[in-house]
């Protein structure tokens, strides 16, 4: 993507909401940068808040059971003292090193992903071009960087995807004619249903398509 003065102007604003004198716009919540025909809308990606408090909740209760599960095994001895404890001691001590293994290794791959920043990019729509650029990391590999480019003259509709119940899902697509559907939203954005109708309703606004729910 190509940086043109005005992106280094309104970096440098970052802490304003708008920048009249050129006609910008900067909205911190959704972290996105609006003129009258560019729309680039950046994605955090893993590095989230939530995140961060997982990995190292489940590291270091991995490393408790871990500890804890080990150390039956270190009190091996005791048992020929207290045999009624047998059957007890070692049955918890394996059941507790397998939580902690199990649960090093998740937190280990909530780090990788942390680190590769994975799903974080931009969505850039430019009116003056007629073009629509994704582009998001991925893991390490050949598909390490997902682009994305497509017509704007293509784009059917935005499509808002709604499931209700105890895990609810709300997400936002682009339907690409002869391409299919587009995620936009990440499925643990949680966004709130007035946050992704608005989102949905100026994005249809600016790309001059309808908006369908399903």
């Amino acid at each position: 993507m190509r940086v043109t003065s005005e992106t280094k102007k309104v970096k440098s604003n970052f802490f304003g909401y708008s920048l009249n004198s050129n006609k910008m716009q900067l909205d911190l919540v959704c972290m996105s940068w609006r003129s009258e025909s560019i729309w680039i809308e950046f994605i955090v990606g893993s590095r989230k808040t939530s995140n961060f408090c997982w990995a190292f909740i489940l590291f270091f209760g991995s490393l408790g059971f871990l500890l804890v599960g080990t150390s039956s095994y270190l009190g091996r001895n005791l048992i020929s003292l207290f045999p009624s404890q047998q059957i007890v001691f070692f049955p918890q001590g394996i059941v507790m090193s397998f939580y902690g293994i199990a649960g090093l290794f998740i937190s280990s791959y909530l780090w990788c992903t942390i680190f590769w920043n994975v799903g974080s990019g931009y969505d850039r729509f430019d009116r003056k071009e007629g073009i629509v650029c994704i582009f998001r990391w991925g893991f390490p590999g050949k598909n390490r960087r997902i682009f994305l480019r497509f017509l704007m003259k293509d784009i059917q509709s935005i499509r808002i995807e709604v499931k209700e119940g105890i895990y609810a899902r709300r997400i936002l697509y682009m339907e690409i004619r002869g391409q299919g559907a587009v995620p936009l939203t990440r499925t643990d954005e949680n966004l709130t249903p007035h946050e992704i109708e608005q989102k949905a309703a100026e994005l249809a606004y600016f790309l001059r398509v309808p908006i369908e729910v399903f």
